[in-house]
């Protein structure tokens, strides 16, 4: 750039850093001393992410994490579930120690600095049914085959081996 101002017309996040001047002549090069640019703004970007990912089972310990890009950096997390405030949930990170069927849901968050707050999308987490009654229909049909085949083999008077 040249010029004696540089003028920024939508200062931006990116815009942060350090910044000088150069002046040249035909008698020579001066540099100005280097100042540090440091803009502020708001949460942006914020959102919440799971772990363990994926499949979560009854009885399972789930971590939420709120992440935010801001400047100064959050200083605050508010936790909802189905919209509502929860009491327990004003950390970045929110544990649920063992999650049952009542923890479906959606939960968001909403981070806050001293330049405003930005909520999250929000994040369904429904708990996995246990697969205990596909197990059980083929144990009661084995169950009814070996019942059945010990039935038809007496009735037959073969004694089995």
């Amino acid at each position: 750039m040249t010029g004696t101002q540089h003028v920024f017309n939508q200062i931006q996040s990116s815009d942060s850093g350090e910044y000088y001047c150069e002046a040249q002549n035909e008698m020579g090069t001066d540099r100005s001393r280097t100042i540090n640019m440091d803009v502020k703004y708001g949460p942006k970007n914020t959102s919440v992410s799971v772990s363990p990912s994926g499949e979560i089972v009854e009885g399972s310990s789930v971590t939420l994490t709120c992440s935010s890009d801001a400047n100064p950096p959050v200083d605050k997390y508010t936790w909802y579930f189905q919209n509502k405030t929860f009491l327990n949930g004003f950390g970045q990170m929110y544990n649920i120690s063992n999650f049952k069927s009542k923890d479906n849901g959606h939960y968001h968050c909403e981070a806050w600095n001293g330049r405003g707050s930005r909520n999250s999308t929000a994040l369904m987490i429904i708990l996995q049914e246990k697969q205990t009654s596909g197990i059980i229909v083929v144990v009661l049909v084995v169950i009814l085959w070996l019942f059945c085949f010990m039935w038809f083999r007496k009735s037959t008077g073969e004694s089995p081996s």
